[in-house]
């Protein structure tokens, strides 16, 4: 499994992130801030536990990103149906 490390470039954090198919782009978890520069690793060593934090980190990101897709769909739905039936409009 692909695990990348980063370093913030507004806050200097370093940390390691884990890359799956469907993983949203990786943000720093201090800051939450998307400019990160990838830094260049020696070796990868991972152990069962790094592995399994990371990816029920990136699994995390991945459900709240679909949750919040669907929310937003949901609204523009509840928006679309609301205008449909003349709310608020004149006809």
């Amino acid at each position: 499994m692909p695990i990348y490390e980063f370093e913030c470039l507004d806050c200097g954090h370093q940390f390691e992130y884990l890359v799956l198919r469907n993983t949203p782009a990786a943000e720093c978890p201090s800051c939450q801030k998307h400019e990160l520069k990838q830094l260049v690793s020696l070796c990868a060593v991972s152990s069962e536990t790094i592995r399994d934090a990371n990816y029920q980190s990136a699994r995390k990101k991945a459900s709240a990103a679909y949750r919040e897709k669907q929310h937003a769909d949901h609204q523009h739905l509840h928006e679309h149906f609301h205008d449909a039936k003349g709310g608020g409009h004149s006809h």
